[in-house]
């Protein structure tokens, strides 16, 4: 499986794991953690981009939570109707991209958002992708989060297929593979120093800041 064949499944995707699925649970205790940890950081003006969307269960947190300038990526067509249908509100006040992130974040200026974060995203990136994390790292002003299952897949039904020539991997339901990193490798490596661990049930969220060095590229 390489990027594309990736990317084309998050994009065709209902039932399980597509944005009516996840705007039916709607916000959960990873969005609480997100929300706290912006009103932490983050003055509520202050411009927030959330990689693979959805239909915008944990922007909208954010939203009820006061913050103005909330941004999304989602590969999924379906995600913008449902989204205008749960959350009307962030539909229309926010700004959204219907592509893949390797298709338009290099598109962005350096800083340009003052957070980024992801939910269980960055962990579906293909290993040739790879080179989308230094383009994280530019764009982020502020705080940059990953939120992301660490270690075991987190299910029962999930089969290991390890790869020499790629991160440990699994396929979820032999489906979506779920790539293991070192998140935070991947980022202090880009000058950003870790400023904040927690863990939900599900995820394991990281917080990093842009070094001082970083800052004065």
């Amino acid at each position: 499986m390489d990027s594309n064949d990736v990317r084309r499944q998050w994009a065709d995707r209902s039932g399980e794991f597509s944005p009516a699925y996840y705007a039916y649970y709607g916000p959960d205790e990873t969005s609480d953690v997100l929300r706290g940890t912006f009103e932490q950081h983050l003055e509520r003006d202050a411009s927030v981009l959330e990689l693979g969307c959805s239909s915008g269960r944990h922007l909208s947190h954010l939203y009820d939570a006061g913050f103005e300038a909330l941004s999304g990526i989602e590969l999924n067509d379906d995600a913008i109707d449902v989204m205008e249908d749960v959350y009307p509100a962030l539909a229309a006040e926010g700004e959204f991209y219907l592509t893949a992130i390797e298709d338009i974040v290099a598109d962005f200026e350096d800083d340009q958002f003052d957070a980024v974060y992801s939910v269980e995203t960055l962990q579906h990136l293909h290993p040739d992708a790879e080179w989308v994390f230094d383009e994280l790292a530019r764009i982020t002003g502020e705080v940059l989060v990953t939120a992301e299952i660490e270690g075991d897949a987190g299910s029962e039904d999930a089969d290991d297929h390890t790869s020499s020539s790629e991160p440990n991997v699994n396929y979820v339901n032999d489906d979506f593979p779920l790539y293991h990193r070192d998140w935070s490798a991947v980022f202090t490596d880009r000058g950003f120093v870790e400023v904040d661990v927690q863990s939900t049930k599900r995820d394991t969220i990281r917080t990093f800041r842009p070094t001082a060095s970083r800052t004065d590229r």
